[in-house]
């Protein structure tokens, strides 16, 4: 039985945990600007907040975790800025590799993640090499990644599949169209995190955020500590999850076929 952390907030029920928890990590650069400094700096104190939700979601037996990492509109930012974001990334796989390994977690990437820098793609390769056999819990890093592209991206293989006559159209269902994702195994996102109080899903995973519930939460991200992973978890589990059918079980007209 998994051991749960002495000082679990109590309201939590261990029942009823959320499979698969997606974060959109934000407010580096407003952390940096209201502590005076760099906005590379809150990028490297926002690593903090990295290691605190691993080990959140560790701790309570939280099998899939998705992070949004790098999007493909921040190519836009300043070119100092996204160095850095590469130097941090390369940084940290190499410091917490061993760490990962230790806890038995396996580091899937979801994105075009090939089209980063060269040394970037090899630390990444790296990093996916050494937890490939992991199998305690599952973390997806989106880089390079963008919703829209993703479910471009579904359409065109499955329009290339039509084209070389392995499937007719007729044969193109939604759960067809799920195993052309990036990271096709994983389950539907149940809980949304973003930080920064923005209400947003900025482009993340927008296929698999359809019955998502989603949190808001005030905090910036390098301030983010497992007390408001658990703060999410309390306001997703006081929600009825009804994937499209009404609360007294009446399915509505658009009822979730795999609910």
């Amino acid at each position: 039985m998994q051991k749960l952390p002495a000082d679990l907030d109590p309201r939590i029920d261990v029942e009823r945990l959320p499979r698969h928890i997606a974060v959109i990590m934000d407010g580096n650069g407003r952390w940096a600007k209201l502590h005076g400094k760099k906005t590379t700096e809150g990028h490297e104190t926002g690593a903090e907040g990295v290691r605190e939700i691993l080990k959140g979601c560790r701790e309570l037996g939280i099998p899939c975790l998705s992070l949004f990492a790098f999007s493909t509109e921040n190519w836009s930012r300043p070119k100092e800025e996204v160095d850095s974001l590469f130097q941090l990334m390369s940084k940290y796989i190499r410091r917490e590799i061993d760490e990962i390994k230790k806890h038995g977690i396996r580091v899937l990437l979801m994105g075009e993640w090939r089209d980063l820098p060269p040394t970037a793609v090899q630390d990444l390769e790296y990093c996916l090499a050494q937890t490939k056999d992991n199998e305690d819990m599952t973390v997806v890093v989106g880089l390079n990644y963008g919703g829209r592209q993703e479910i471009l991206r579904c359409a065109k293989r499955l329009a290339e599949k039509v084209q070389r006559g392995e499937i007719k159209t007729e044969d193109i269902t939604e759960a067809l169209f799920t195993r052309q994702l990036y990271v096709p195994e994983f389950p539907d996102v149940d809980l949304l995190i973003r930080t920064s109080g923005e209400q947003r899903v900025s482009n993340f995973m927008l296929w698999q955020l359809s019955y998502a519930e989603m949190v808001f939460l005030p905090v910036l991200w390098p301030d983010f500590r497992r007390k408001h992973l658990w703060e999410a978890i309390i306001q997703y589990q006081q929600r009825e999850r009804r994937f499209g059918t009404r609360s007294d079980g009446i399915a509505s007209d658009i009822a979730r076929q795999n609910a």
